[in-house]
């Protein structure tokens, strides 16, 4: 594809939401439910996925859900992502949160220059592949025919697991006036050492764990510039015409991991409402569901996460129709995208933690999910893509003519 040519605005039905190749995903990732929730506390014992949870995510085809077709991926639309990660979220918040986290990377290697997608999938198209975002956290600076990169990453999810991780870096120049860039790095493992890190309170099976890069070498083809994936043609875009490579990916990145959040929230609900239809209060033995109370918890907890999944399939949906107009998001765009990712999630987690409160002692027990439940709640709320504070600022910045500060949009 040349250099601002449009990308294809047709698309299979089958790959749409709603469509048989879609539905089929989402049937897939449906059957999993029940063992998950069996696995659920080893998970959390692991510090990571079990091996039997990895194997039935790669069998249901749920890794290559955003992959491209032409590798043998599903190709799917991006809302797919939202979709099986609150499917998931249900069972395991751990188990939603790496699944959409090493499934968004193969959307995003069909990005790259097809001698990258050649090398990282002609080795094996199920390989998985981990990241860090971060960042400051990393010091790339120019060589011949490539970069040098150095730096230590945290939160890099699932890493244990993967062949290949996504770093992000700065790219430091000595001539002051060239200025920094943003640019991701495809490295194979051996080119980073893994630290067992990942001790914490919430998202505990994501194995999570900080990666450490000393001085490696990373080809020109194994990098792309984050000002190539603010919406439009990518350097992928010519072996992968689908609308699907043009989203704007740090405009949409939160919706990446959203999808977790209101899984979790959803199957927090559903725990609180069977109880309450059954619970006797401890107090003077009344019916918990004849409280009006609890009649309005439940109400107002849903409610927040109905308005939730709204928002972030519309947003995801909005900007799949837009990518298939050949239409580049503007800033403020871009700033509503991520306002609407973080506060969608900010009401699932409201949600949760209402919930928990009104559980009263019954939630403390470690035997229960509750816990679980509210601890996973706030783990994937501490993700910076969901600080409104943050994203709130920038969308007032931009609505008010200042310019954006968030330099990967």
């Amino acid at each position: 594809m040349a250099p601002g040519q449009e990308p294809s605005k047709t698309q299979p039905a089958g790959l749409q939401a709603g469509g048989e190749i879609y539905a089929s995903m989402i049937a897939r990732a449906r059957a999993l439910l029940p063992r998950l929730r069996e696995r659920a506390a080893r998970t959390e014992e692991l510090r990571h996925l079990p091996a039997e949870t990895e194997k039935d995510l790669h069998e249901a085809g749920l890794f290559r859900m955003l992959q491209p077709a032409r590798i043998g991926g599903a190709e799917l639309d991006y809302v797919a992502l939202v979709d099986c990660a609150e499917l998931l979220g249900q069972a395991d918040a751990s188990v939603a949160w790496n699944l959409a986290n090493l499934a968004s990377h193969h959307w995003m290697l069909g990005m790259f220059e097809r001698r990258a997608q050649d090398l990282v999938w002609g080795r094996n198209p199920d390989t998985l592949i981990a990241s860090s975002f971060i960042f400051p956290a990393g010091r790339a600076t120019r060589v011949k025919g490539g970069y040098q990169l150095h730096g230590s990453w945290p939160f890099s999810s699932g890493v244990a697991s993967c062949e290949w991780n996504m770093l992000a870096s700065v790219v430091y120049s000595d001539d002051d006036a060239d200025g920094i860039e943003y640019r991701i790095f495809m490295l194979p493992s051996g080119d980073y050492k893994v630290l067992d890190t990942w001790n914490v309170a919430g998202l505990r099976g994501t194995g999570s764990c900080d990666v450490e890069v000393r001085d490696a070498f990373v080809a020109d083809h194994m990098t792309v510039a984050v000002g190539n994936l603010s919406g439009g043609p990518t350097p992928g875009s010519a072996v992968n015409p689908n609308p699907l490579y043009t989203l704007p990916v740090f405009s949409l990145f939160p919706y990446v991991l959203s999808g977790v959040a209101l899984g979790n929230a959803q199957a927090c609900l559903d725990d609180y409402t069977e109880v309450a239809r059954h619970r006797i209060s401890t107090y003077n033995r009344a019916k918990l569901s004849d409280f009006q109370s609890t009649q309005i918890k439940i109400a107002e907890a849903s409610a927040k996460i109905d308005a939730a999944r709204l928002i972030m399939r519309s947003v995801c949906l909005d900007a799949m129709e837009a990518a298939r107009r050949g239409h580049i998001p503007d800033m403020a765009t871009k700033t509503r995208y991520r306002r609407d990712g973080s506060f969608s999630v900010n009401l699932c987690t409201d949600a949760v933690s209402m919930l928990f409160a009104a559980s009263g002692a019954r939630g403390l027990f470690t035997s229960g999910v509750l816990q679980r439940q509210f601890r996973d709640a706030h783990a994937i709320n501490s993700h910076l893509a969901f600080n409104f504070d943050a994203a709130g600022t920038n969308y007032g910045r931009v609505a008010l003519g200042l310019p954006s500060e968030n330099l990967t949009l």
